[in-house]
């Protein structure tokens, strides 16, 4: 169908390279190869609507943007997308006011004087020739690119320019999951983190992991726990094993309270109730204890861990037999979130996991299902142990340069590290980010990269469905500030070096690159016969995807451990008697999108309070030290750091837990964010888990200390409902569907 000149005229815009979905979802018979225009003459103005199929990296959601007159208006979950089928989280919805935030870098900067002094402005000319003559000036080994975890093309652009230019890239994240994958690779012998087969299972047993909340995946765990609860079948059972109250805990049918870092010896005990019961299928008892029987796995009988787990031997049996119990096959059994967070973490998480293989949940429809090894470059991130280390190399001088993309190193690391120091002592810092955060602020030179809506990339997601998918990310809007993506800044900085080896000239090449692999396979979501035809279709589905391309091995049930240490905590419990337990807000994260109004003002789903940090504290505990509802409180760490924060009391809270979310306190990073509640970070001991070296930080002891001053919580819940129910004892009452639950 040829265009008129009007449709020509609407469609093309400066930047014209991506592919159009129009009308829901439906793919049209040929491709557009335009942009949504980002200003339009008034007399050609329709007010009709395009929707652009593209991907959230950081998310692993597919999305549908709608674009009006060149302006981004909505964003929707792409049905078609294995992943999220339709659904999207909040924090996508934030990627409309990343896009138009009024707090954006709008050009490059650079010092007037080196390392001190304001900023200023330069064009894209000067920031490339300043970042080629810093990067000719300098010994490619002392050179460190740092971002968060990447997949997909950039992560590959970036792994090229390294490689070719002789500088080491590291991926930083404040909250890995190293421990996670760690007990993946030893129970399943998989590289690659399993799906979770929610929506089919019958019985689900979660230890730590908030997986409706904030935990690795949530749109497309929630998308399954829809089915499970609700599907065309009987209603699935839900246990959550936890010390704090999390969303996934308030569902659930039964919340079972543990003493923190003592998950992994819950699931040894039930392990030995289940293998005495002699519930296993053939074999899998005496591979999951080496050959020893039982008595391998003694010291974990439930009489020996009731008191140190917190729970009375008749319910940790409870717990066993329901899971064993042939009537609730498949039972799958989740641990990450907190229960990897301690010391001994990844202990915990093996132990968790391993309960999988005895009751044959593993590579099983309902239970644990596994992705195919990971395809293409990353960028993984380094553990704490390994970031110590990079601090030392930055203040010997061994780091001269450092090119840092959206990892914020001042704010996520413990503050007893002092990165600032270290990162201070490197000779120039060149930030590609596109807000001012903690770490750009303290860089020489800014060269600021595009938002997600704005650039182009691909996506591995993990975890995948089960099988191989690759999404692709494309410009929905022309670029609106003065900025450059960092992926196309590394490729033109590649070619005027005279690197060989990278993956293209621009970012939207590197793309086309992976998807005429994908293309020669000639299996999958989107054939055709020529690559153009395949390149058209696959950015109007959003990207690609091959059902058969599976896991096929079923690795031998693993020995767990003959022992899981106890967790080692960070503080005398004598002087710090509180278990700090932070966990991530649901909106902010750790902290990496607090520059966004619409989800600082997404009300957490426990409290209702937004826009604030808060300390959860049990009535009865407060009372009896005197803090009352709103009251500020010191809480002080044994490392002698302390934060500030108002007081919410939750009935729900146990006694000696002090309850903290991770994502404010930041000294920078906007209007939105600077000044506002306290930083988790800077307080929390550098304490590592034993087997990854990652930040335990689950581990922290601290004490609480009443102040004389007063502060309102922004909370939506009306007049203290939770305070006036402090008083009322817990009972456990009997759920509709033959399950108890705690209840006030």
């Amino acid at each position: 169908m040829a265009l008129t000149r009007r449709q020509f005229l609407k469609w093309a815009g400066a930047t014209g390279v991506g592919a159009v979905v129009f009308n829901g979802c439906s793919v049209p018979d040929e491709e557009i190869r335009v942009q949504s225009p980002l200003e339009l003459p008034e007399d050609l103005v329709t007010g009709r609507d395009n929707y652009y199929a593209t991907v959230s990296p950081a998310d692993g959601e597919g999305l549908l943007v709608r674009v009006m007159e060149g302006r981004a208006k909505k964003v929707e979950g792409n049905p078609d997308y294995p992943i999220n089928g339709g659904k999207h989280g909040v924090r996508t919805e934030g990627l409309l006011q990343a896009l138009y935030h009024p707090d954006r870098i709008a050009q490059p900067l650079t010092r007037i004087a080196p390392k001190v002094g304001p900023f200023r402005r330069m064009g894209w000319p000067e920031g490339l020739e300043t970042l080629k003559a810093t990067l000719e000036a300098a010994e490619p080994g002392s050179v460190l690119i740092v971002t968060p975890p990447l997949r997909g093309a950039l992560a590959g652009v970036v792994r090229s320019f390294a490689n070719a230019y002789g500088a080491r890239a590291a991926g930083f994240e404040p909250i890995g999951q190293a421990p996670l994958r760690r007990a993946v690779a030893d129970v399943f012998g998989q590289q690659a983190l399993p799906d979770f087969d929610i929506s089919r299972a019958n019985y689900i047993i979660s230890f730590g992991a908030d997986f409706l909340g904030t935990w690795v995946a949530p749109t497309r765990f929630m998308r399954g726990y829809g089915e499970f609860r609700q599907g065309h079948r009987a209603r699935g059972r839900l246990v959550q094993v936890e010390t704090r109250m999390s969303p996934t805990a308030a569902v659930a049918d039964e919340w079972v309270y543990v003493n923190p870092g003592t998950e992994g010896r819950l699931a040894m005990a039930m392990a030995y109730v289940i293998i005495e019961d002699g519930v296993p299928p053939g074999g899998t008892d005496r591979a999951y204890t080496g050959g020893g029987g039982l008595g391998q796995i003694a010291d974990y009988r439930p009489g020996a861990v009731a008191g140190a787990v917190g729970l009375p031997v008749e319910r940790i049996v409870e717990l066993a037999r329901a899971f064993a119990d042939s009537s609730h096959s498949p039972a799958l059994a989740i641990g990450g979130g907190s229960a990897g967070a301690y010391s001994n973490g990844a202990a915990n998480l093996r132990a968790v996991y391993a309960l999988n293989h005895l009751v044959g949940a593993a590579n099983r429809p309902g239970g644990v299902i596994y992705n195919p090894a990971p395809e293409g470059d990353r960028v993984d991130s380094l553990s704490l142990r390994e970031w110590k280390d990079e601090l030392e190399r930055m203040r010997s001088g061994e780091v001269k340069v450092a090119l840092i993309k959206d990892a914020n190193l001042l704010y996520g690391l413990p503050a007893e590290l002092d990165a600032a120091g270290a990162l201070g002592n490197v000779e120039t810092v060149v930030s590609f980010s596109a807000f001012l955060d903690e770490t750009a602020a303290a860089a020489a030179v800014i060269l600021p990269g595009h938002t997600p809506l704005e650039e182009w990339g691909s996506d591995a997601p993990e975890p995948g469905p089960g099988y191989r998918t690759a999404g692709y990310q494309q410009p929905v809007v022309r670029r609106f500030r003065d900025t450059m993506a960092f992926g196309d800044v590394l490729l033109q900085m590649g070619a005027q070096l005279g690197l060989e080896g990278m993956p293209g000239a621009t970012m939207r090449e590197a793309v086309r690159a992976e998807a005429r692999a994908a293309h020669k396979t000639g299996r999958g979501s989107v054939r055709a016969p020529t690559f153009e035809e395949f390149w058209k279709r696959a950015l109007e589905r959003g990207g690609w995807w091959d059902a058969s391309a599976v896991a096929r091995s079923t690795s031998p049930v693993r020995q767990v451990a003959k022992s899981v240490a106890a967790p080692a905590f960070f503080g005398d419990a004598r002087r710090y008697p509180f278990h700090l337990v932070p966990f991530e807000a649901n909106a902010l994260g750790a902290g990496q999108l607090s520059h966004v109004p619409w989800l600082q003002s997404m009300p957490d789903p426990m409290t209702t309070v937004a826009w604030s940090s808060w300390v959860e504290l049990n009535p009865q505990t407060a009372k009896r030290m005197d803090i009352a509802q709103q009251d500020v409180v010191l809480v002080e760490a044994s490392n002698g750091r302390f934060i500030r924060a108002p007081v919410y009391l939750n009935p729900a809270t146990p006694p000696d837990v002090a309850a903290v979310p991770f994502g404010q306190g930041h000294a920078q990073f906007t209007s939105f964010a600077a000044g506002r509640g306290a930083n988790l970070f800077d307080i929390l001991s550098s304490g590592e888990e034993r087997d990854t070296g990652a930040l335990a930080w689950a581990g922290t002891r601290v004490r609480i200390t009443k102040t004389n001053r007063r502060a309102k919580l922004p909370s939506l819940e009306g007049p203290d409902p939770a305070v006036q129910l402090a008083d009322q004892p817990i009972i456990y009452i009997q759920r509709s569907n033959g399950g108890s639950g705690a209840a006030h």
